[in-house]
């Protein structure tokens, strides 16, 4: 391994096929010696985080939807919100993304959220994404991600189902040897 990962996006290359990854955008939350974990930003569930929280907490029914965040634990149960003072000691992944280091840490997020005087954003996520060691650096051999600085507007974004067009565009006009712009179209 060469340098962690955390803190940056794996974008899905164009030729991944794996159904729990097609099109997807992984934040990466831990990357080491270990292996790597991270989180699923871009597909949303069908199921309200009310619904999901029903046998713990009396929330009331909102629009917040749970998302996807990879094949791991799907039964468990992430959240990464915008607020340093909930938890002193967590460090950022990025800025503005923290993630949720305890139970009480999500229901306090939960609870504060429902305050109109905060603006604290927050998403939670069914499950997530893990790698072994080696493994994740073994696919990005491959050509399976391909990785962007993480951005906590993509995180938290209105728009989910636009994230990987957008980031995938961005990754190939990065990496991009020649300019795609033409001063003088009409010369051709």
């Amino acid at each position: 391994m060469t340098e962690s990962l955390r803190g940056k996006f794996l974008v899905s290359g164009p030729r991944l096929r794996d159904e729990n990854f097609f099109k997807s955008v992984v934040l990466i939350v831990e990357h080491g010696e270990e292996g790597a974990m991270g989180l699923v930003i871009n597909h949303p569930s069908s199921v309200t985080v009310a619904h999901a929280l029903q046998e713990h907490l009396d929330l009331p029914e909102t629009q917040d939807l749970v998302y996807v965040g990879g094949p791991v634990e799907p039964a468990a149960l992430f959240v990464v919100h915008n607020s340093p003072a909930l938890d002193p000691t967590e460090s950022p992944v990025i800025p503005d993304v923290f993630m949720g280091s305890s139970a009480e840490v999500f229901e306090r997020i939960l609870t504060v959220s429902m305050e109109p005087e905060h603006e604290l954003v927050y998403r939670v996520y069914g499950g997530c994404s893990g790698w072994g060691p080696g493994q994740l650096e073994g696919e990005l051999e491959r050509g399976d991600w391909l990785t962007i600085d993480a951005d906590s507007n993509f995180v938290y974004t209105e728009d989910p189902y636009s994230v990987w067009d957008q980031l995938i565009a961005k990754t190939f006009h990065s990496n991009r040897l020649h300019s795609t712009q033409c001063d003088h179209p009409d010369w051709n």
